[in-house]
């Protein structure tokens, strides 16, 4: 697009609320973000001056610049004294990308929640930098909004918001999931799911479905460390199975343990997985259905990064290829919308009893007013227009972070290239101890998820760490990235 060149249509926009006046920045600084994606915009191309589009799009000079200051924030637009704002070219080449893991074929008990929690002790201190752990920042999220929703609905329903919703859960809610699914590719209705307190709590009633204690489940490697501590707290051991940093684990590998031993269920996270952010192609998520279904092995799939893609679509689930219910398909709304508010679901197929009967024992009900609120939130049209913006913040921050590494950090570093999420799988030289790097980091105030927590193998991705990059770019994680790098340089030796 030539410097002069229209970006907007010109529609008048007076006589409008402060509300919409707050948000017209973005609507500008959309238009221009589109035109980069779509390569209408290159890099090194000058935009408009601000007098320029401030004409073109029937706007204020300052909202123009807050739109340039919001696209600069994204790592897409900088600033050139005395010349005006440019697209932002990438200074470095990117990193390369780990190596296929390779775990050791047995399956191990699971101990990691003791360091589980001295690493995590450090995650609600607002004064360390958040590297590590992966929780939206709450600017990034519509929290006035569903603030607003709640106290609604605390005057409206104040009788239902303090009786128990017992399970299957919130009808209004569980509604609004069912019509998201059709974007799934399933076509599931409001009796297939059951909310949940969070994905955690989906996740840890289905493996309570499926299995008994001492039994196997095949997990991807590296593996959540979520997960590892449910597989923990029930007795179960864990055979993790190699994965590919971009297309997930690796179903040839699966089918050669399941030849050799009893597995009681798979757990995967297809979509953006944790710590990987792998992406598995649609066909192999048909392949890996057929597989399990064919030795009548249930899947408990973890979508709850599924609404974080970049591309043009969202990955359809493994569920939609699942034709006799053994696919337990777990979500939540903690990455997305609110993650103090604990609501998520699980739609568990064949095992839908046996959850929903699990689900009373356990936590007896999801709290109603959270639900609600997020139903009528969905239903208003506000989550996807909320999940565009989302997801352009997390792309232009991983993209951010990535370019910071390649500067910053030792050379032979290797960083994952999620296509959603917010996550960094970051691969450091081998004399590089994470577990040093981390506690180093947190002197400096800084907070990162070391390698080993992702593992049930003692002493496995010691020298790899996961970077959250779900806190908006700024010069204040600019420095904490270039200090890791430090640090880590440092620690070659």
């Amino acid at each position: 697009m030539k410097a002069g060149a229209r970006l907007g249509n010109g529609t008048e926009r007076h006589m409008m609320s402060a509300a919409q006046k707050s948000k017209l920045y973005e609507q500008v600084a959309e238009r221009i973000c589109d035109a980069i994606t779509a390569g209408t915009l290159r890099a090194g191309d000058r935009l408009p001056s601000v007098r320029q589009l401030s004409t073109q799009e029937r706007v204020s000079i300052s909202t123009v610049l807050q739109a340039y200051v919001h696209l600069e924030s994204l790592g897409l637009v900088e600033t050139r004294p005395q010349s005006g704002h440019y697209v932002r070219r990438r200074e470095r080449p990117r990193p390369a990308e780990p190596q296929v893991s390779r775990p050791a074929t047995t399956a191990n008990p699971v101990s990691v929640s003791a360091l589980v929690a001295r690493v995590y002790r450090a995650a609600s201190d607002r004064r360390v930098v958040q590297l590590g752990a992966s929780v939206p920042a709450p600017e990034l999220l519509p929290t006035q909004r569903l603030g607003r929703e709640l106290a609604l609905l605390s005057r409206e329903a104040s009788d239902l918001a303090v009786e128990y919703d017992m399970p299957p859960g919130c009808l209004e809610l569980r509604r609004q999931i069912a019509r998201r699914s059709l974007e799934w590719g399933c076509a599931l209705g409001p009796d297939d799911f059951i909310t949940t307190c969070g994905a955690s709590e989906a996740v840890y009633l289905s493996l309570r479905a499926v299995a008994k204690t001492g039994d196997t489940i095949a997990i991807e490697s590296p593996a959540y460390y979520g997960t590892l501590q449910a597989i923990e707290s029930l007795g179960l051991r864990a055979l993790e199975i190699p994965s590919h940093p971009r297309h997930g684990m690796e179903l040839e590998a699966l089918e050669a343990a399941l030849d050799k031993r009893r597995v009681a269920a798979v757990l995967s996270v297809p979509s953006f997985s944790n710590p990987l952010g792998s992406c598995m192609p649609e066909e192999h998520r048909r392949r890996l259905v057929a597989l399990l279904t064919e030795r009548d092995i249930p899947l408990i799939e973890d979508d709850i990064y599924g609404d974080l893609y970049f591309g043009p679509e969202r990955p359809r689930t493994c569920k939609a290829f699942d034709k006799e219910g053994l696919v337990l398909l777990c979500g939540s709304f903690s990455k997305t919308l609110a993650p103090g508010y604990r609501v998520g679901w699980v739609a568990p197929g064949r095992y839908r009893e046996r959850v929903e009967l699990l689900k009373f024992a356990q936590t007896v009900a999801t709290p109603t007013l959270p639900q609600l609120a997020i139903a009528r939130f969905l239903q208003s049209g506000g989550y996807d227009r909320h999940l565009r913006t989302l997801r352009r913040h997390l792309s232009a921050q991983l993209e951010r972070t990535t370019e910071a590494i390649a500067e910053h950090f030792p050379e032979g570093t290797c960083v994952t290239r999620p296509t959603g999420s917010s996550l960094l799988w970051v691969e450091l030289p081998t004399t590089v101890d994470a577990l040093k790097l981390h506690e180093r980091a947190l002197e400096a105030g800084i907070s990162i998820a070391p390698g080993p927590i992702f593992s049930a193998q003692p002493q496995r991705y010691s020298h790899f760490i996961r970077m959250s990059c779900s806190q908006p770019w700024s010069p204040r994680i600019e420095a904490a990235v270039a200090t890791l790098g430090s640090l880590a340089r440092n620690l070659l030796t």
